[in-house]
């Protein structure tokens, strides 16, 4: 087929152009144009009639939705708002200081054995609660018990020698009723009345000065023996002593080998297994007492005077809506150098759904009734951290940002942002700066 030329498309209708190097063969004689391009002539000017009409047709249709789309409604159409306000007025409230802090166990002790041994049993686990006295752990007993009974037999025999029963409790004993100082009394007055003798023999020039030295020795042997039968006594009453206190002590080895809470709590912590050996001193569990907990703030130096033991404490903590009463028991003597703070910490009593470690925020009742500018609580709003009100100002509402203090279950006390006898929206909802509002009784 010859190359007729360029064509293109131009407002929806096909442009050609002849090309310049077939003049001849596209024109006949004369200068005319030859049948096959008059064909295809017409065929060019059909189908840019057709797409023409696509086009047309296209364009009627966007007109047609654009004219049917309903206009748009804007704040100016809708209806203003029904709306109950009141007054911002000033009220009595009480005054507290607010401070931060957490929640700690009012005793935690770390319940260690006393004597050494294989653990035999455990009878508490993590979270489990205890009484005070409750027995938590058991050190196997039967190397305690044999140490019992072989104190008990030396003590035994120690009152045998000193001619006590063996069985009584009864260690008192007059020294002279015993049958070792009564056989040293005997030879001593024996060896007495010998002397005498002799002396008076002597005397009469019947025996000799030896025999009476003799007699005199003999004396003063039986003597010292009564003297030491008397010692001996002593040190055997004595050594009876030793033998109770080390019976007492065994008996005492043995109660140690049960272990057991020193206070009413929780278990925080198991810290050994059964079957393992453990020393004097090794740890078993943590007991921590949960109720009453400890609160435990730090209040700023400029308010710490306003600060009494005995004043009421409001603690709350996150999650959880309930409002724990507490007093304030102990005040730190000093103020912390480093921040100026003053340590306070207060006894909260509660049913056993605070915990040790929560972090928690306390409002520390320093003054029950003292004038304050107030709304109610339930028309403050509060967005991303901001409190703010809605007041009504030429007949729409106004946002007003504001800074808050005291806050009770009726009424916030406001410290900035509004002043006494402005209008205030109670229970804003949804309500937007600048929409109409009419007032409702």
């Amino acid at each position: 087929m010859p190359k007729l030329g360029m064509w293109s498309f131009s407002n929806g209708i096909l442009v050609g152009a002849i090309h310049p190097r077939e003049p001849a063969r596209v024109r006949g004689a004369g200068g005319r144009l030859s049948p096959w391009l008059r064909r295809a002539d017409q065929y060019v000017r059909l189908v840019s009639l057709a797409t023409a009409m696509l086009l047309a047709c296209v364009g009627c249709k966007a007109d047609s939705s654009a004219a049917t789309k309903p206009p748009r409604s804007g704040p100016e159409a809708s209806a203003a708002r029904e709306v109950r306000v009141t007054p911002v007025m000033t009220k009595p409230l009480e005054r507290a200081i607010v401070a931060l802090g957490s929640l700690a166990a009012f005793d935690q002790a770390t319940v260690s054995v006393k004597v050494p041994g294989r653990l035999r049993s455990v009878t508490v686990d993590l979270g489990s609660v205890v009484q005070q006295g409750q027995l938590i752990a058991q050190i196997d007993p039967q190397d305690y018990q044999l140490r019992v009974q072989q104190a008990e037999a030396a003590l035994a025999q120690a009152r045998a020698r000193l001619g006590l029963s063996p069985a009584a409790n009864n260690d008192r004993l007059e020294p002279t009723q015993t049958s070792l100082v009564r056989q040293a009394r005997a030879l001593l007055e024996e060896a007495k009345t010998n002397r005498e003798r002799q002396a008076a023999l002597f005397d009469q020039g019947i025996v000799a000065r030896s025999q009476l030295d003799s007699a005199d020795s003999g004396y003063k042997v039986a003597l010292s023996r009564y003297e030491d039968a008397l010692e001996e006594v002593r040190n055997r009453q004595a050594l009876i002593a030793q033998r109770r206190s080390e019976l007492a002590l065994a008996r005492q080895q043995l109660d140690d080998t049960g272990i057991y809470a020193p206070f009413e709590g929780a278990i925080q912590e198991k810290r050994a297994s059964i079957g393992e050996y453990l020393g004097a001193g090794a740890p078993i569990a943590t007991v921590v007492r949960v109720n009453p907990l400890r609160m435990r703030v730090e209040v700023p130096e400029r308010e710490a005077p306003q600060v009494r033991i005995g004043q009421i404490v409001r603690v709350t903590t996150e999650g959880d809506p309930t409002v724990y009463l507490g007093r304030i028991a102990r005040l730190s003597p000093i103020i912390t150098p480093q921040t100026r703070m003053l340590v306070v910490e207060a006894e909260v009593t509660h049913e056993g759904s605070l915990r040790p470690g929560l972090f928690a925020r306390a409002e520390v009742v320093v003054d029950e009734q003292s004038l304050a500018v107030a709304v109610p609580t339930k028309s403050v709003v509060t967005f991303a951290g901001i409190e703010k009100v809605l007041i009504v100002q030429n007949g729409k509402a106004l946002e007003k940002p504001i800074t808050t203090r005291r806050r009770t279950g009726e009424w916030t006390e406001v410290v900035n942002g509004i002043d006494v006898g402005d209008v205030v929206v109670l229970e804003p909802g949804n309500l937007q700066s600048g929409q109409p509002v009419t007032i409702v009784e």
